[in-house]
């Protein structure tokens, strides 16, 4: 079953439209989208730095992680919401890009680990966590996400 006609119909909806023939909503779209990114990188970059023992050795990893799940949060919520509004205005060129697909393939992944493992391991009494295993989720994360972000990008320089 091809998904083509649902992307068809995203990019065909009026709000596509309206951003795909204003002048200015899809650059201010974008430059939401891209400063969540900077708030989600910034986020997860802290605690996963942390977790791989580079840098805020002070600070214990579960106040650095709740410390930044407000920005996580509100990141995602921007981002998401930005990104829905640019996939629509051009859905199709989307369907067609291997960057498209390779973003949203690790996005669920990287989602579903911040949110479970990650979470687990970063609000964990440090003296009970292997050191090897907070480094081993620290670089998971950081892989996972810099994917989202370089596929992302990929996106708006391909096709």
């Amino acid at each position: 079953m091809s998904l083509l006609p649902f992307f068809e119909w995203c990019e065909n909806a009026a709000v596509g439209h309206a951003i795909r023939d204003s002048l200015w909503l899809f650059p201010v779209i974008e430059s939401f989208h891209l400063l969540a990114l900077a708030l989600i990188g910034g986020a997860i970059l802290v605690v996963d730095l942390r977790l791989l023992g580079l840098g805020l050795r002070r600070q214990p990893v579960a106040q650095l992680a709740r410390d930044a799940q407000p920005w996580l949060a509100g990141g995602l919520v921007v981002m998401v919401t930005s990104g829905i509004l640019l996939f629509t205005s051009e859905a199709v060129k989307c369907y067609y890009s291997p960057a498209f697909w390779t973003k949203m393939t690790f996005l669920l992944p990287a989602l579903v680990f911040t949110y479970t493992v990650r979470r687990k391991v970063a609000a964990a009494d440090e003296a009970r966590v292997r050191p090897l295993w907070g480094r081993l989720v620290g670089l998971v994360s950081v892989a996972l996400w810099s994917v989202v972000g370089a596929a992302g990008r990929w996106i708006g320089f391909s096709g």
